[in-house]
Parts: structure tokens; sequence; C-alpha cells
């Protein structure tokens, strides 16, 4: 018997150890499949009122990843999912500069306020990667500095070409050297190469108009030397189209004449066209290209030329069906949908979304409170670049015109309660309505739901019906004649006319005397 418990018990901790060993392995499993990278570190200088972050470089309509507070100390930290391992833009106080970071990465990065992110120290596990791009890019500034490419374009074709080649020698040389000494990865130092072939080959198409103006002869074309080394340098295309957004704008560059007489011919006695309906029936007669080199391309064109938040809603139908239809790419896809929606903001007419809000006892809040009137709601942080001094009185005003018809909400993004807390008090003391949090700030479910981000804490307005609907766009601007118009629809008021150049920084809704010889301005 004395055998058998010890046998049994001998088997319980085996099991018991299989379990261990199981958790270790799905732990030590999920480590290394994370997305996360974990972000640390401290601008020397930096101000709590200034942000970080990080986009990637790479994609298309491209919003960013995480936005990151510094303290009063200019530390800061953050983690987020990278997408994908490879180039990513960090941004700070308006200032830009790429970064290379890998899933599953912890690092530090610091630096001084008055270069930053121009200038940066990383330690951890990018540092390598970082120090080599860094390094690079310096020698490549100073290289490129010595050259005089104005005199190469005056050059004969084959002086030219070597010119090109013994550039390319150069810098790739340093870029293997550099690689070498930081044990940076294939990844980064493929990239590398690449965005100094993209940089050549985007000088190959100017010495052709150069030479066309110099000879005065239209017709001058480049050899076919100069276009074989030219295909050359592109030899992965449908790699250079997925990471180098400038190898787009090359492509881009190449097919413009091209364009310009199809879309005139397509055009023709034709009105209401967009330039993204245009271009993508464009590009599908153009066998030459993959199918995610056209992807890539029209996101780009729709990206810049139509997908913004003034577009009709004519405009955004239009862009719908060609994302549904015409692209194939199912990240692409994705991206241009999310961008669109942030832009334009949620439908007219649907219901607002409910999502976690607190006031400042601690106590729930839901938008369904707030039936029976319309509802502005606010939202800002702050860190919101345009609430200040002079602006919130302007906000006392436009609140204490319509307050009897409607229900005003500021709704906070900081990155805690008690920051919101205090910026409640300070910034809207004495402002009837209701203060509330999204918990999470930028990362809340509201936000989500809502597509706010950083730049859209202007502050932003956005306007309910009494049934708590949403009644129109997103506004940027008290002083908006749209907002304005709206205002009085939905409350049966009439704002008091205002001289054609108030705005939310001056005197908007503050009575004005008419012009003895005409009524007052809009």
């Amino acid at each position: 018997m004395k055998k058998l418990k010890i046998h049994a018990l001998q088997q319980n901790m085996l099991r018991s150890v299989s379990k261990y060993l199981v958790l270790i392995l799905v732990a030590m499993l999920a480590v290394s499949c994370s997305k996360k990278v974990e972000v640390t570190g401290k601008v020397t200088g930096g101000s709590p009122l200034e942000r970080i972050e990080f986009t990637e470089a790479s994609g298309v309509a491209t919003l960013p990843i995480i936005n990151i507070g510094l303290d009063k100390d200019g530390n800061f930290k953050g983690n987020f999912d990278a997408p994908r391992s490879g180039m990513y833009v960090i941004s700070y106080a308006g200032k830009q500069n790429l970064i290379y970071l890998k899933s599953g990465q912890s690092l530090n990065i610091s630096g001084n306020a008055a270069t930053f992110p121009g200038e940066y120290t990383i330690t951890g596990d990018a540092k390598g990667n970082n120090d080599f791009l860094q390094q690079t890019q310096k020698h490549m500034t100073e290289y490129t500095q010595k050259v005089n490419m104005q005199d190469n374009m005056g050059k004969d074709e084959p002086t030219f070409l070597k010119a090109l080649q013994k550039i390319q020698s150069d810098l790739e040389k340093n870029i293997d050297d550099v690689a070498k000494k930081t044990g940076a990865d294939k990844e980064v130092v493929s990239w590398k190469k690449n965005d100094v072939r993209t940089g050549i080959m985007s000088i190959i198409p100017q010495y052709e108009m150069y030479r066309k103006q110099m000879t005065a002869n239209p017709a001058f074309a480049n050899s076919k030397a100069l276009k074989d080394y030219e295909l050359k340098l592109q030899e992965d295309k449908d790699k250079m189209v997925k990471e180098h957004p400038l190898y787009r704008n090359y492509l881009l560059g190449k097919m413009s004449e091209d364009f310009q007489k199809y879309a005139t011919a397509q055009t023709q006695g034709k009105t209401g066209l967009i330039t993204s309906e245009v271009f993508s029936s464009y590009l599908k007669q153009r066998k030459d290209l993959s199918l995610i080199a056209k992807d890539y391309l029209l996101a780009f064109v729709m990206a810049q030329s139509d997908i913004n938040p003034s577009a009709t809603k004519e405009t955004n139908d239009k862009l719908a069906v060609i994302i549904d239809k015409d692209i194939k790419d199912e990240t692409i896809k994705k991206d241009l949908k999310k961008v669109q929606f942030v832009l334009t903001g949620l439908k007219k007419g649907e219901a607002a979304p409910e999502a976690a809000l607190i006031k400042q006892d601690g106590k729930a809040y839901k938008l369904t409170e707030s039936k029976g009137k319309p509802t502005v709601m606010m939202f800002y942080s702050s860190w919101t670049p345009y609430i200040t001094e002079s602006t919130v009185p302007i906000l006392r005003q436009v609140v204490d015109f319509y307050k009897q018809k409607m229900n005003f909400t500021f709704v906070n993004f900081d990155d805690t309660k008690e920051q919101f807390n205090k910026t409640s008090s300070a910034m809207l003391k004495g402002i009837p309505g209701t203060n509330v949090y999204a918990e999470g700030g930028l990362n809340s479910d509201f936000a989500k739901k809502y597509g706010i981000y950083g730049f859209k804490l202007t502050p932003s307005f956005l306007v309910l019906d009494k049934d708590g609907k949403i009644a129109g766009r997103n506004f940027f601007n008290l002083g908006d004649p749209e907002l304005v118009e709206l205002l009085d629809q939905l409350s049966g008021l009439k704002a008091p006319q205002v001289a054609p150049e108030a705005s939310l920084q001056n005197d908007l809704l503050a009575p004005q005397p008419a012009p003895a010889d005409t009524a007052a301005a809009k």
C-alpha cells in the first residue's frame, strides 16, 4: 500500500512538473511571437506638452501607432504592436526621424529636446540596427554635399552614367563596412541599399529633362545604357514598392505624362469624376505593373488627392467602392478604410457609439444621459495646443449662448484620470457642461470607436441630435460657419452675427454692431 501511495505521489508530481513545463513553453512562445515593442526613454529638456509618436514609414495613409506623453522630467514609456519589422517614423515637437524596429524588441531612446529626434541615442535590442542607420546616413549626407550633381547633369551620358555608378559603389561600400561594425541585420542593410538606389534612379529622369532643355531637343531620350542601369537599380520592384514611399513617388513621376494624356481623354465631356477613379481605371490598362505595385500606387494617389476631412459624401462613397473592388491587398485595404474613417468621422444619422466614460467623481457616464437635447461634444487634452487663456472665454460664450437648448459634454483624453481631474478643473472651471474622461486616453475604447488621434485634439467638436445620432462631421473651429449653422438649426436659436474674420481665436458669437450701410457679414 505504501508503495502504491508513493507511486501515486510521484505520478502527481510528474503531472505537476509537466504542466509547469508546458506553461513555461507557452510563455516562452508568447514572448517569442509577441509583436509588442517596449519603449522607454528621456528627452532632456522635453516638455509635457509635447508628444512622441511612432508611425509605420512604409505603410499607406498611415496613422500614428502610439502617442506617448512625457513627464515633467522628460521621461516617457510605452508599448505598441508593431505591424511588422521595418522602418518607422519617430516624431516629436514637429521634428521627425527614421528608426528601425523589430517585433518583440525592448529599447531605450534618449536625446536633447533641441535636436531630438533628429539626433538620438539607443540602447537595448535596437541599438545595432539604428547605430547602422545613423552612421550610414551621416556618411551619405557628408558624401552628397561633396558631389556636384548640377555639374554632372551638364556632362555627356557616358560620363554621367559613370558618376552615378561611382556614387552607388561608394555609398554601398560604406553600408557594408558599417554593417560589419554594428552587426546590423541583413533586412536593414538591404533597406538602406534600396534607399540609395531609389535616390539615384530618381536623378535619371531629371537628367533626361535637363538634356532636353539644354539641347533644345524635346525628342531627346536617355540612351539604352542609361535605361538599362535604371532598370538594374530596381531589380526587386515589389520589395521596393512595399518598403519605400520614395520609390512609389518615382514610379508615379515616370508615368505622369502618360497618365495626363489618359486622364484628358477619359474626362473629356464628363463631370464629377475624382482623381482616384480615373487613376484606378488607368492602372487597369498598365500590364507592366504587378498587382502589389498597383495597390500601393493607387493607395498613394487616393491618400494624396481624395481622402480628406472635407470630402463630400459622393466622393467618400466612390472611394469606398474603389477600396473594396480595386485594392486587392487586405492590409492596404484595411489601412485605407481606417484612415478614411478617422478623417471623415462617423456617418451622419447613425447612433453615437457608447463607450466607457467616467466623470470626475469616478462614476460611469453614458451618452444616452444627454438624450432629449442636442449635444455638443468637445474632444481635448492637457496637451491640446490651441486651448489657451484667449480661447477658453470664446468657448464659454458659445456654451452660455446655447446652454438652454443644448447639452455640452467635454471628453478628455489625457493619459491618466488624475491628469484629467487637474486639466478639466483648470481649463473648464465654471463652464456649464459634463466633464468626462475616456479611460486610457488615446488608447481608450472611446478613441477607437470615434477615430480620435492626437491631431484631432486641437480641440475638435462633434454634434449629436436630440436622439443621440450623429448630426454632422467633426469640426475643428467653433467659428466654422457650417458648425454655427448646425447649432442654430438644432437649437432653434440664431447666433449673433460676427465679422467675417471671426474664429475660435477672437470674438466668435460676441455681439457685433452691424455696419450702418449693410447687414452684418456672415
